[in-house]
């Protein structure tokens, strides 16, 4: 394994784990030392989380100004490392100023305090054009960007309170670290999605890659924050998740949720991911066709190639010390099961196919699902939600 290991899992992106969580006497006079305040939005909480735990190492706060125009065009902070998307903090409060202790809230509690080094108003047009590649607000994060974040961007370094509450529980990179077998692979599978039969197919196999080690081990890592309007909710797809892994009795598989909000960004995302999945112990990272992809709600044209991710993905590999798994295109046949498109087709096998739009009318309409299609157990917290 060329990947640079400790003794016992991959290194941090940096070489450190961050962790930005402060404790006891220390706690309670970070927060008095604040003397404004900032509700954060769900997105803005699934970001701090990231920074306090580690998952973004080796960052250590909201990026300045230099750090933010530098990724955006060129996915790469001032200092070299690589980043797919900025990591902002978003403010109209034109009060606020370079020098100030700010306290960062989020439905009730307080997550952390950030000591504003920098304060700048963002040219958002570039930020969509560099980022996802486009500036039609039809993307949902340019949507986003455009009309959900605020006119001033913030950075500096923040000290960590308290983490969010969530319904589904997020072990941090120290916790999944932990958890992992010492000198091996771990596969990473990300999904946005309610996990199907398909998904169970494809990391499972992902085992068996011919860069894989015997003994690795597939860490399903969803992301459960937000994420497309017309998404199922995280706090919905996370149940999916539990229940499969209750029935399952695979020792190779982990199990984890990761608070990030998707932002459709296709190539751009998937460095985003692989950087993070590093941080997680993660030595591999599978990655389909079109991930993180998006279409226009107007054209229904694909924002990105099938294969953008992938091939970003690949170049980007080395540099991380990583490897990626490109995602095998299964399908479902009646003869054989579920075997890859190609072999399909070499053997003029059946294919059965069910799209996402008929699937969620038959669950709308309680029509049995096909279990080569959907678990039974994810088809009930589906239609129980």
């Amino acid at each position: 394994m060329s990947s640079p290991k400790d003794s016992d899992v991959i290194a941090p992106y940096g070489g450190t784990l961050v962790d930005l969580m402060v404790h006891g006497e220390m706690r309670q006079s970070i927060q008095e030392s604040a003397s404004k305040t900032i509700e954060c939005s769900d997105r803005n909480a699934c970001d701090i989380e990231l920074l306090v735990i580690g998952g973004f190492s080796p960052e250590r706060g909201f990026m300045h100004q230099a750090d933010y125009d530098s990724v955006v065009a060129s996915n790469r902070t001032t200092s070299g490392y690589l980043f797919g998307l900025p990591v902002v903090l978003d403010t109209d409060r034109e009060d606020i100023t370079p020098g100030d202790q700010v306290l960062l809230t989020y439905k009730n509690q307080n997550l952390a305090v950030i000591e504003v080094e920098d304060k700048w108003e963002p040219d958002k047009v570039l930020e969509a054009k560099g980022c996802y590649g486009t500036t039609s607000i039809e993307h949902p994060a340019v949507r986003m960007i455009t009309t959900e974040r605020k006119r001033f961007y913030i950075g500096g370094p923040i000290k960590g309170l308290e983490l969010p509450h969530r319904v589904f529980p997020c072990k941090t990179p120290a916790q999944v670290r932990a958890e992992l077998p010492a000198q091996e692979d771990v596969v990473a599978f990300q999904c946005r999605n309610p996990i199907h039969r398909a998904h169970y197919e494809l990391f499972t196999r992902a085992l068996h890659a011919s860069n894989v080690s015997e003994k690795a081990v597939v860490l399903v890592h969803p992301t459960c924050g937000p994420t497309q309007q017309d998404d199922i909710p995280g706090t919905v797809r996370f149940q999916t998740y539990e229940r499969l892994a209750d029935e399952v009795n695979n020792q190779r598989i982990r199990w984890a949720y990761l608070p990030y909000s998707m932002h459709m960004a296709g190539p751009r995302e998937a460095l985003q991911h692989m950087i993070i999945r590093r941080n997680y112990g993660c030595t591999h990272f599978i990655i389909g066709r079109d991930m993180a992809g998006c279409k226009s709600s107007l054209s229904g044209e694909d924002f990105y190639g099938p294969y953008d991710a992938q091939n970003f993905a690949r170049e980007c590999a080395p540099e991380l010390a990583m490897e990626t798994v490109p995602s095998l295109n299964l399908v479902y046949t009646e003869e054989e099961g579920y075997v890859t498109a190609e072999h399909a087709e070499a053997r003029g096998l059946h294919v059965k196919k069910l799209s996402g739009t008929q699937f969620r009318k038959m669950l709308r309409s309680g029509e049995e699902i096909p279990e080569w299609f959907a678990f039974k157990s994810v088809v009930e917290v589906l239609r129980a939600t």
